[in-house]
This record gives structure tokens, C-alpha cells and sequence, in this order.
């Protein structure tokens, strides 16, 4: 008898994955000490590249297929899956060119996993949320599917001493996600991001050139928010970022100390090129259709 709210779980699992469509993914906002962090789960910020699994292929967050090698998602569930695809700790730009390589390299893939974090078409909240994807994962057996260690942490004293303690391992940060938010597509309030520093993204409008040792190349990014205002990035670039800047139209993340009086991110600094299409998106129309609306019986049309 005490199975029997574990097989309900369970079959409400498979019902989710064929009645409701998968929302946009769902943006994690900035952590600001104040909040009970006794009501959070806390895990680890991951530095890899975010992917959604609809239950038979992997799209990137802006909506374009990803070609994993065959035998890659072999034994995944059907039920839609929100994570990243890493290689573990400061291995962003490896784990990048892998999703982004076309065709897709076998061997470089078998140094990724997708770090799962969140069931996008599951109706209920975070705690519950989390306890199908326990579920779940007691059933599901594949080497490239793990789901992300969550935890509860007491107070911000303490979150602040895990935050040392992850940044000082080589973690990136750490993520925090409200017991009762639900899923919902775009920036949410109830997932939250803890970093030593803040970041942010920016659309590239244009090349600046250099002066003196830079003569010839890269001196800073002119980017553009998503709020339409416009600064420089000038440092953060490695010599050959310099030499083969991010392309026109690319997406980067860059980080930041606090804004200015005018708004504008003070001491911004590169960080890296935030991928939104693979390398063979040129070649085919892949993006995501729109999800279908709720009700329709499919995830997507």
C-alpha cells in the first residue's frame, strides 16, 4: 500500500507528458539577500549550455534542434526536460563547440551529460515539480541523463558560505528555485541566480576596432540589451577572440559590478558567446514550432 502514491505519481507522469504542451524556457532573475532561503531549493549554477528535451529531440533555448549522436537520448523518457548539456566544471567552451558541431562528434559528446532541473510540462510547483523528477529518475537508466542535486539551506548566512565554498571548488554559482513556483515561460521572480558577480545578456550591433597592441583587431564589442540601450565591451577577450570576434547578431554574456546613475552596466567584461543556433542552423529552418495550445494533446505541433 505505501507504493501505491509513488505509482500514482508515476502515472501522472505519463499522462503530463501527452496533455500538456511545454512552455518557453523558463529565466532565472537575480538572488537579492531578504527572501526566506528556507523556502528555496539551492543547487549548483552549471556552466553549460541549456537544452530542453521534448521527449524525442533536443532544442537549444532559443528554439533550434541540436543533433546529438545516435544512441545519445537512447532510454530518455517521453516527458519534456529542462537542463544543461555540460562536461563539468569550467568546460563551457568545450561543451559549446560539441552541441554546436555539425555533424555531431561522437567522442566529444561522450564527455557531455544533460544535467536535468526541471519538468516544463508538469502543472504543479517546484516541490512537486521535483519529487516526479525523483520519480522519474528511478526509473529512467542512461549514463547521459542525470538529474541536478537540490538542496535546503537554512538561512543566507549559510547560503553565502555555500556560495564561497562552490565558487572556490570552481563552480560558477549557485540557483535558486522558490518551493511553490511554477513553470512559466520568460523571466520568473521564483527562480533565482546567485553569482560573486552579476551577468547578463547582450546582442552584438558591432565591431570596434582596436589601437596601439590591438591595432588590426577586436578593441571592444558595441552590444545592445533587450531594453535597446547600447555600451561597450572592451575587455575579457582572449587574443584570438580579439583576431575572430563574436559574430554581428550573436548573443554573449557579459558580467558586471552594479549599474551607473545612467543604467549602464558598470566594469562590464566579456565572458563568453551565448550560442543560439547550432552550426548547421544555416543550412535548415530547425527552430521549435509554436508549443500547441493547452488542452491540444501535444507538446508541440
Amino acid at each position: 500500500m505505501r507504493r501505491l502514491p509513488t505509482m500514482l505519481l508515476y502515472l501522472l507522469l505519463l499522462s503530463w507528458s501527452a496533455a500538456a504542451a511545454a512552455p518557453s524556457p523558463m529565466l532565472a532573475s537575480q538572488w537579492r539577500d531578504g527572501p526566506d532561503v528556507s523556502r528555496y531549493w539551492v543547487s549548483e549554477k552549471l556552466d553549460g549550455v541549456r537544452a530542453r528535451w521534448d521527449g524525442h529531440a533536443l532544442w537549444t533555448r532559443a528554439g533550434h534542434r541540436i543533433d546529438a549522436p545516435d544512441g545519445f537520448t537512447r532510454g530518455w523518457p517521453r516527458q519534456p526536460l529542462d537542463g544543461e548539456l555540460w562536461a563539468g566544471r569550467g568546460s563551457f567552451e568545450h561543451a559549446s563547440s560539441t552541441v554546436r558541431r555539425y555533424p555531431p562528434d561522437a567522442a566529444a559528446w561522450r564527455t557531455l551529460r544533460l544535467m536535468v532541473f526541471d519538468l516544463p510540462a508538469h502543472p504543479g510547483t517546484f516541490d512537486q515539480r521535483l519529487a516526479a523528477l525523483r520519480v522519474l529518475f528511478e526509473r529512467t537508466a542512461s549514463p547521459t541523463l542525470e538529474l541536478i542535486p537540490q538542496q535546503r539551506i537554512a538561512d543566507t548566512r549559510a547560503l553565502r558560505r555555500q556560495l564561497e565554498a562552490t565558487v572556490a571548488a570552481g563552480g560558477e554559482g549557485l540557483m535558486l528555485h522558490h518551493q511553490d513556483n511554477r513553470y512559466i515561460a520568460g523571466r520568473s521572480a521564483g527562480l533565482l541566480k546567485l553569482k560573486p558577480w552579476n551577468d547578463a545578456d547582450a546582442r552584438v550591433v558591432a565591431h570596434l576596432p582596436g589601437k596601439g597592441r590591438y591595432a588590426g583587431m577586436l578593441g571592444a564589442l558595441l552590444v545592445e540589451r533587450a531594453d535597446g540601450v547600447r555600451f561597450r565591451i572592451g575587455s575579457g577577450f582572449k587574443d584570438a577572440q580579439r583576431v575572430v570576434p563574436p559574430a554581428i547578431g550573436s548573443l554573449v554574456t557579459y558580467r558586471y559590478t552594479g549599474l551607473t546613475a545612467n543604467g549602464l552596466p558598470r566594469f562590464a567584461r566579456f565572458l563568453r558567446v551565448r550560442e543560439e543556433a547550432p552550426a548547421q542552423a544555416d543550412k535548415r529552418d530547425r527552430r521549435v514550432p509554436a508549443p500547441s495550445p493547452p488542452g491540444s494533446g501535444t507538446r508541440y505541433r
